[in-house]
This record gives C-alpha cells, sequence and structure tokens, in this order.
C-alpha cells in the first residue's frame, strides 16, 4: 500500500486531545488555549473507535496480558485506506532482552519500521530518504506516554499523530521511574522543527492504567487473564494462547495478512 505524502503545517500542536471515556475531550488550538469538544466523535477524520482499536493492539503487540514492562507500541498508516489503517510494525520495551537502555518500545517500533520500509524484498522497498518522509503519514500509539527521549525522536521523525494512554503522572503515582516532562511539554519546545504532529493523549486509560499498576502494588488486582503468583501477576495458560490468536488475526485486519512481517 503507497504511503501518501502530506503538507507539513507550519506550526506544532502543543496541547493535547483527552479522549479516554470519563474524561473531559478538548482539542489543541495554536493560542495555546484548550477547548472543549462536546462528542470525541473523531480526529483529523478518524473516529474514536479506530483510536480504540490501535490502542488495544498496541496493548496486544506485549503477547502477554501482564508482563513486568507493558510498554506496547504500534505505528499505523491511516492515509492507506478508509478503513481502520494499516499495520507497519510494532515495538515492545526491549531493554531486559537486549541490554540496550534506549529500547523502548517507541523506539524498537521506529526501528522496526525503518528496516521494513526499507527491505528492498518487503512491501514498500522505499530509500532511505523516501523511509523518513515517509514518517509523516503515520500515526504512533503507544500505551503509555513517552518518556522525554521517545517523545523527542516521535517529533524528530515528524510523525503525523501521537497517541498515548497511560500518562507519566499515573506511571509515577503507580511507583514507575520516570524523567517527570510530559511529552507536551516536549512538544511545545518543538517547534523550530519542520514538522508538525498531533498530539492525544489519554486514550482508553480505563484498560492502559491496570497494566502498570500491579507491579508496585501487591494488593492491585492483576489485570484480565492473569493471577498473582509469588508475588507477581502470571498469564493464565488460556488468555496466553488467546491473545496469540487475537493478535495473529488484527494483524490480517489491519493489512499485514500471512506473509507480512509483524515484529
Amino acid at each position: 500500500m503507497r504511503l501518501l505524502s502530506i503538507i507539513q503545517a507550519a506550526f506544532v500542536y502543543p496541547g493535547f486531545l483527552g479522549l479516554c471515556l470519563g474524561h473531559d475531550h478538548s482539542y489543541p488550538r495554536v493560542d495555546h488555549e484548550q477547548t472543549l469538544i462536546d462528542e470525541p466523535t473523531s480526529t483529523n477524520g478518524i473516529p474514536f473507535s479506530t483510536r480504540v482499536y490501535w490502542m488495544r493492539q498496541a496493548n496486544l503487540a506485549l503477547g502477554h496480558p501482564c508482563p513486568k514492562a507493558p510498554f506496547g507500541t504500534v505505528i499505523v498508516n491511516h492515509t492507506a485506506n478508509s478503513g481502520l489503517g494499516e499495520l507497519v510494525c510494532t515495538g515492545v520495551n526491549s531493554r531486559s532482552a537486549t541490554g540496550n537502555p534506549t529500547l523502548h518500545g517507541e523506539i524498537a517500533a521506529i526501528n522496526n519500521c525503518t528496516q521494513i520500509l526499507t527491505n528492498p524484498s518487503g512491501p514498500y522497498k522505499l530509500s532511505p530518504k523516501e523511509a523518513l518522509a515517509a514518517f509523516a503519514d503515520l500515526s504512533l500509539y503507544t500505551n503509555a506516554e513517552s518518556c522525554s527521549m521517545c517523545a523527542s525522536a516521535v517529533r524528530f521523525a515528524g510523525f503525523r499523530e501521537y497517541v498515548y494512554g497511560t500518562s507519566i503522572g499515573t506511571l509515577v503515582e503507580s511507583g514507575w521511574d520516570q524523567i517527570e516532562i510530559p511529552s507536551a511539554e516536549v512538544f511545545r519546545r518543538s517547534s523550530g522543527l519542520p514538522s508538525s504532529s498531533t498530539l492525544i493523549a489519554d486514550v482508553l486509560t480505563n484498560e492502559t492504567d491496570p497494566l502498570f499498576a500491579w507491579q508496585n502494588d501487591p494488593e492491585y488486582p492483576c489485570p484480565r487473564g492473569c493471577s498473582r503468583v509469588g508475588g507477581r501477576c502470571e498469564a493464565n495458560a488460556v488468555n496466553q494462547t488467546a491473545i496469540v490468536v487475537r493478535l495473529r488475526r488484527s494483524s490480517i485486519l489491519a493489512g499485514i495478512g500471512g506473509s507480512g512481517r509483524l515484529v
């Protein structure tokens, strides 16, 4: 599926759009003010139900209902078709698996996308220059607000949209070590970059927050599909199998297909 180019605006949206059920729904203005939206029907022409779908895919990308570091990301091309969009790649926090401290879910996904976009045997076959330009068509969904490193990477990549679930503030309250610089601040200070990105916050937090709440609280209920075993949450065998099946099905629905690469 061809990646379509878009005209980049001369400004960056510094605010964010609250889209979680039960939260206020607002969108950013160039004057930095927040304006209330009565119905969260769509943003950039994309229905809220589609946002929910892809945030759930970011959770499913983990391949486990309750991993210790449950940071998952999917990168999607919403310009590819008029349906759900096209899944280009996924990424999960790979620090412990690789020993690379920079491989947060977002960085892993960006690396995976670059490999897929430039693979001469892959579906896109882009040159490095074309791949760099292609990020302007893509939306990054991550189930937790990006750290300042990853938020900066999102802006340098020039993503069309950046959508997150659980906030940094909620992560800190749950005992996670974080650099407490919100993505909105990184976006506000990146106005000198030639690209613009729309920041959409707090999507599906009723499903993303529980993934990050149990690790430092032995009394907190395990996420759905998991049970406490020796002080930590472990996946129930039947639910682990179900996640693998759902992930395979979602890749087909999103356009990856059986011969595509899902990383």
